[in-house]
């Protein structure tokens, strides 16, 4: 496992959907959960976007963004961590080569996903078509300090969990919700009593 963090995903495939990118007038980028793949994330965005949308979902390298929990110290999930930051920041950059500003488009994510969106989100500020997060959370241990910095400047955020989902746990997706907010996102928490680790028909109609 001696690879730099820049290495790891880099080359992996990239599912395209919806317009193509230079056509499109706006894009979602849509991160897969452990063990999961970039195909069956992209059906969530074919069921959340628009026409317009040009939908982009990374594959990670054997299919996983980082090899431990969310809630494991940092250091431990290294350098995989940084690689897939990389790889989210990229494609935000992609789109914007194309024509399509940061404000127009949306990062979406489900499960370990869903904790790279959201990590990536407050590591990189600035105003977003909208963030989807669907059963996760910031990474790193409890008590890990959350001073990002810079503004989401009005992005909308959806944040919907379950309140006994054994992946994640309760106090920190309150704890996303509270820092995105206080980031400058309007966040739309919502807990599902007794749902599992999935995504419910309600939380695509909020999406939408």
């Amino acid at each position: 496992m001696a690879q730099s963090g820049e290495s790891i995903h880099e080359g992996q495939e990239l599912l395209t959907a919806g317009k193509p990118l230079k056509e499109a007038e706006a894009a979602m980028i849509l991160i897969h959960g452990r063990g999961a793949y970039a195909h069956d994330i992209i059906e969530l965005g074919a069921l959340l976007a628009g026409e317009e949308f040009a939908l982009l979902a990374p594959q990670a390298a054997q299919n996983s963004w980082y090899p431990y929990s969310f809630l494991a110290p940092l250091e431990n999930n290294e350098p995989f961590l940084s690689s897939a930051l990389q790889v989210v920041g990229s494609l935000v950059a992609q789109c914007e080569k194309a024509g399509i500003p940061a404000e127009k488009v949306i990062l979406a994510g489900f499960s370990q996903g869903a904790c790279l969106t959201a990590e990536f989100a407050a590591r990189n500020t600035r105003r977003y078509g909208g963030l989807l997060i669907f059963s996760g959370g910031l990474i790193g241990p409890p008590g890990t300090p959350r001073d990002y910095a810079g503004s989401l400047a009005g992005t909308p955020a959806f944040v919907g969990c379950s309140d006994i989902d054994a992946h994640i746990p309760l106090a920190r997706v309150q704890e996303t919700a509270e820092v995105l907010t206080a980031l400058g996102a309007e966040d739309e928490e919502v807990i599902y009593p007794g749902m599992g680790h999935t995504i419910v028909t309600d939380e695509l109609n909020r999406a939408r």
